[in-house]
């Protein structure tokens, strides 16, 4: 026998011992599964007992109905992930199950949950259908809908040049979303109810229930990622629209003077402020809270070169240096929007030729877009 014969054959053994593995299983020595319980020594009438203690006493009152030595399935127990925002698991089930609570005030939440559903279903290009809700028991319980999935098909390949199916598994899920009657909690379930497995052993429709749990918790993890992905998009599209809308503009007070108009109420907008200033080169030299006046020194900021190549310069106001007073007042009943009038030492206010010069900046200043 040549040696590189004999090299390929024992990694040929190699590999067919590492095949017969089963991770599922404990592997080793179980000859401890078939003991025989010893009886307890029995002391004659006339001798003294010795001394004993239930401290240590392991009880032969045990479930024989479960799997012993080999048959033990060591795998790591499979766990509901609460990863979406305001999602929570109930304690002491161990259920494909998890309630997510409201976190978008304009959306309806059993709406949300269910979108999301129908975005997985959908990338994983199966189909599903709804179907008859169950009825409700708990009164707590104000809307419950249902729906089923098509097949997902699974199969394992083997082969290098030359590919064959070596396995085929083919399962069906059914979910259930359950609304609270306020509808700020949402309950979402997965339940296996079809199950196929095709293998050089033959078919079979049948499945261990810690493998159906398995696939139940792992479909029921991919939908909480869904979710936290929707989750996700709806906060970038918020932040667009933040960004995109026109919060400041050029208006006037009630005193009828020019003067900026933010969307924004005055008691969030007056303890803003003192952020806006601080990028923009105003200092804040005194303040009268009742009245909603600033009373400030401007200096305009030095751009250094270093502050341009690192990208760390902010737009700057042209304005002369000077003291100002920004006055906050509201302009509507609702406190849904401010005017910020600026005034010089003498108390005149800005011209509108001003206002508009230094409109660009201020706009995205007050807009606090790099904030909210």
């Amino acid at each position: 026998m040549s040696r590189q014969l004999f090299y390929f054959s024992v990694l040929s053994l190699t590999l067919s011992a590492c095949s017969s593995v089963d991770s599922k299983r404990a592997q080793g020595d179980f000859d401890y599964a078939n003991k025989v319980e010893p009886k307890e020594i029995v002391v004659p009438e006339s001798l003294d007992k010795p001394k004993k203690t239930n401290e240590f006493l392991i009880t032969d009152k045990i479930s024989y109905k479960g799997p012993v030595g080999d048959k033990v399935d060591i795998r790591a127990p499979s766990l509901v992930l609460p990863l979406a925002a305001s999602s929570r698991v109930e304690a002491g089930t161990g259920d494909a199950l998890i309630w997510f609570d409201k976190v978008l005030e304009d959306r309806d939440l059993l709406t949300f949950i269910k979108k999301a559903l129908t975005d997985q279903l959908n990338s994983d290009n199966v189909t599903f259908s709804d179907v008859s809700a169950p009825v409700e028991t708990d009164e707590t319980i104000s809307k419950t809908l249902v729906v089923e999935s098509d097949w997902f098909h699974n199969e394992v390949e083997t082969g290098w040049l030359f590919t064959e199916i070596e396995s085929s598994t083919s399962l069906r899920f059914r979910y259930q979303l359950n609304a609270k009657s306020h509808g700020r909690s949402v309950s979402l379930g997965v339940t296996l109810i079809d199950y196929m497995k095709t293998d050089s052993e033959g078919g079979s429709k049948s499945i261990d229930p810690i493998d159906k749990l398995r696939a139940e918790m792992a479909m029921l993890n991919e939908l909480i990622a869904q979710v936290d992905y929707n989750y996700r998009l709806q906060q970038r599209e918020n932040r667009l629209m933040r960004a995109n809308q026109k919060l400041v503009t050029i208006g006037e007070n009630k005193q009828g003077e020019d003067s900026f108009v933010v969307e924004m109420g005055l008691d969030n907008l007056w303890s803003n402020m003192p952020i806006f200033f601080e990028k923009h080169g105003f200092t804040i030299t005194d303040l009268d809270e009742s009245n909603k006046i600033y009373f400030v020194d401007f200096v305009k900021p030095d751009i250094s070169i270093w502050d341009s190549i690192w990208g760390d310069d902010e737009a700057v106001i042209e304005m002369p240096d000077a003291k100002y007073q920004f006055v906050l007042a509201p302009l509507d009943d609702k406190n849904e929007k401010t005017a910020v009038s600026i005034y010089s030492s003498d108390g005149e206010p800005l011209p509108l030729a001003t206002l508009e010069h230094v409109f660009p900046v201020v706009e995205k200043g007050l807009s606090f877009r790099n904030l909210y």
